[in-house]
Formats: C-alpha cells, sequence, structure tokens
C-alpha cells in the first residue's frame, strides 16, 4: 500500500509536466534541421516562421505565419509588402516588420547583383525578378530607369517619378538629362500597375516613343518598357508596341 501511495503522486506529477510543455516545444530545432538537410522541402509557412525567429524569440510562430500568408496571398507577397501593411496584421509589432523588410531588401540586392557588372540583356530573367521584387507589390505607380553602359551593364538603377495609383508623371527631358550625367548609352524602363492589370495604356506608349525619339539622337538606344505587376509583366518590344 506505501509503495502504491508514493507511485501515485510520481504519475500525476510526470502527467501534469507533460501537459504544460508547449505541443511546439523543440518544433524551432527540427524545422532548422529540416531546413539544413533540405532548404527546398520547406512549405511556404514554415519558411517563414523561421523568417519569424529572427524577432520572436520564443512561442509558436506558425500561427501568424499562416496568417501573414492569409492576409498577403502568397510569400512572395508577404516579403514585398508595404512596411506599414505588414503591422496591419495582427502579433506583427515593428521589430517583425522591419526585419522581414531587412531580408526583402537583401534578397532583392541579391537579384540584382546577378547581372552588375554584366550584360544584362544576357541575363533577362534576373532583371524581371529584381524589378518585381523591387515594385511588384507597391500601392502607387513608379517609373525607375536602368542605366546601362556600352556593353549593357548596369550603371544605375533609380526611380525617376513617383505618381498616384493609376498614374505617373513622367518628364522625358528629366530623363534625357540623367541620362547624359551618367554617360549611360542604352535605357530600361520600368514602371508598375498596381491595379494589377499589365495592358500597356496608350499614355504609356506615347511616352515610350517620345523617349525612344529624344534619345536616338543622342546615341542613347531604348531596349524595351516592361510593366510590371503584382505576379506577372509585360514588355513593350515583345508586344511590338516599340
Amino acid at each position: 500500500m506505501a509503495g502504491g501511495k508514493h507511485a501515485s503522486p510520481d504519475k500525476g506529477k510526470g502527467s501534469f509536466e507533460e501537459a504544460s510543455v508547449p505541443h511546439y516545444h523543440g518544433h524551432r530545432d527540427r524545422l532548422r534541421e529540416r531546413f539544413l538537410e533540405n532548404p527546398d522541402s520547406l512549405p511556404d509557412y514554415e519558411l517563414l516562421e523561421l523568417l519569424l525567429y529572427r524577432s520572436i524569440r520564443r512561442g509558436d510562430t506558425k500561427p501568424l505565419a499562416k496568417r501573414l500568408l492569409d492576409n498577403f496571398g502568397t510569400l512572395a507577397a508577404v516579403m514585398r509588402a508595404d512596411i506599414l501593411d505588414l503591422q496591419r496584421v495582427q502579433g506583427v509589432g515593428p521589430a517583425v516588420a522591419t526585419d522581414l523588410k531587412v531580408v526583402a531588401v537583401a534578397s532583392a540586392r541579391g537579384i540584382r547583383s546577378k547581372f552588375e557588372n554584366k550584360t544584362m540583356l544576357s541575363s533577362w530573367s534576373s532583371v524581371i525578378d529584381y524589378c518585381t521584387a523591387a515594385m511588384g507589390h507597391e500601392k502607387i505607380e513608379q517609373f525607375r530607369i536602368l542605366f546601362l553602359d556600352k556593353k549593357n551593364g548596369l550603371i544605375k538603377d533609380e526611380v525617376q517619378q513617383k505618381g498616384t495609383v493609376d498614374h505617373t508623371p513622367v518628364y522625358v527631358r528629366e530623363v534625357i538629362k540623367r541620362a547624359l550625367e551618367l554617360n549611360s548609352s542604352a535605357l530600361i524602363l520600368v514602371h508598375n500597375h498596381p491595379s494589377g492589370d499589365i495592358t500597356p495604356s496608350r499614355a504609356d506608349i506615347e511616352m515610350t516613343k517620345n523617349i525612344i525619339e529624344a534619345s536616338a539622337p543622342m546615341g542613347i538606344t531604348v531596349h524595351d518598357h516592361i510593366i510590371i505587376g503584382s505576379n506577372e509583366h509585360a514588355s513593350m518590344k515583345a508586344l511590338q508596341l516599340i
């Protein structure tokens, strides 16, 4: 009987300790191990969990990872989201939003580095990836220019103008002036359509032709004008609009 009396409290204590262990106990270590073994095996929400570990030191990050994906749709959209939009998601504070943007910017620069000091026209998919990462989820239109040298290497990537949700004023004179300042021999024009419709407007086409006409006497070539949507793009050259 005495042995039984002692056995019951031990068993009860063990059950209490097991019940008090969070269901996610050891999950972080296991997730890190899986990532190291095969990074591509992790679904988006688990990869996002790993990113959230940077700013959330304890606790289960899976609910927040899934909440972010529910709000923005894809991992890429989460990473491209505006920092204020990120903070509108329950559980995302300044530290989490900042860490996500740091990773997003680092990723965009990594993509851009693929064609720095190289002929950009030979790595066109990287150009598209970079432009999509940089402006695919902007809520207002922005017009940027990739300034190239004689070998079509990148000299400078600049946002020239920002506008409204459906219009960006572009001044041809300013485009040419900046190209000459940078001693640029060629340009790739890029702007985004926040609506998601990547169809070039009549204004887009006319503006592009005006820049081409003004650039030609200066010995500057316009290779293309790319329109970026959230998940797709359009090339005016490919569409034979220029």
